[in-house]
């Protein structure tokens, strides 16, 4: 088991995606040789986690397909990690978000995985962190982790992502209950998505208010409008500039947050 461990280790870090659906699996349902396997892990530290999250219907998964195609054109590497919610009565999940991306099922580019929360709480997967930690020894430029619609106190994915993206619609209510949503403080960069529709200028405003009277000395947190349907916004998303730093990371130069390739590195700390 040990040298079979040894030899799926060495074809994640040379890029095969069959050997990462493995080791994804056996990590997620911590087969036998799971944590022999998670001692063997260095981490490539080039690629950026960027972390999508927002309330049902905010369009993370349109938002996600219209960074793919972004990327790819600049000729990226990309993984996706879908959270898709189970049912807590027959705990199966539908794993839909994948639909969405079904154009990019064959692309070499792009490894997409769903993983269903199993009960756990927070928006994300119970292994969420070990299997970020298993894709990162693969040779991509960014991994997208996308979480489950949440409500206004889901935060965890803060902790796990290098930058996170909080992806709002105008539909999300008014002012005072965007306003107290626990979600509108891990965000560093809000997107207003579906902006073509009704109040969002409105929902803009009341963003931009938002990061003003929260900003530090690391400056105010971005704030962007988004069609991802018809990729308006994308560009400036997937090159998003702030002064800002990310939680994670120190910001280069440029104050780039996604398109930048960093080596930095970071501790998480498991529970």
């Amino acid at each position: 088991m040990q040298s079979n461990i040894k030899q799926l280790h060495e074809q994640v870090k040379s890029g095969s995606f069959l050997a990462l659906a493995r080791c994804i699996t056996i990590v997620e349902n911590e087969l036998d040789g799971y944590q022999s396997l998670l001692l063997h892990l260095h981490q490539n530290r080039h690629a950026r986690v960027i972390g999508i999250t927002g309330p049902p219907g905010a369009g993370k998964s349109t938002l996600v397909n219209a960074l793919l195609h972004h990327w790819l054109k600049e000729n990226k590497k990309i993984a996706v990690l879908a959270v898709d919610p189970s049912s807590p009565f027959n705990y199966g999940a539908l794993l839909g978000d994948r639909i969405r991306m079904s154009e990019y099922y064959t692309n070499p580019n792009i490894y997409i995985r769903s993983l269903a929360t199993r009960g756990a709480l927070g928006g994300l997967s119970a292994r969420i962190i070990e299997i970020t930690d298993v894709v990162k020894e693969a040779p991509f430029d960014f991994i997208l982790v996308e979480t489950v619609g949440v409500g206004q106190s889901e935060v965890e994915i803060a902790g796990l992502a290098d930058c996170t993206i909080v992806a709002l619609v105008p539909e999300a209510g008014d002012e005072v209950q965007t306003l107290k949503a626990g979600i509108m403080e891990i965000a560093n960069i809000f997107v207003v998505n579906k902006a073509d529709r009704a109040d969002a200028e409105g929902l803009y405003r009341n963003l931009r208010i938002l990061a003003h009277e929260k900003a530090n000395e690391a400056g105010e947190t971005l704030v962007l409008k988004t069609i991802a349907t018809e990729n308006t916004g994308i560009d400036e998303l997937a090159n998003g500039r702030t002064k800002r730093t990310t939680r994670k990371t120190s910001a280069t130069d440029d104050g780039k947050m996604l398109a930048t390739d960093t080596g930095a590195t970071h501790e998480k700390h498991r529970s």
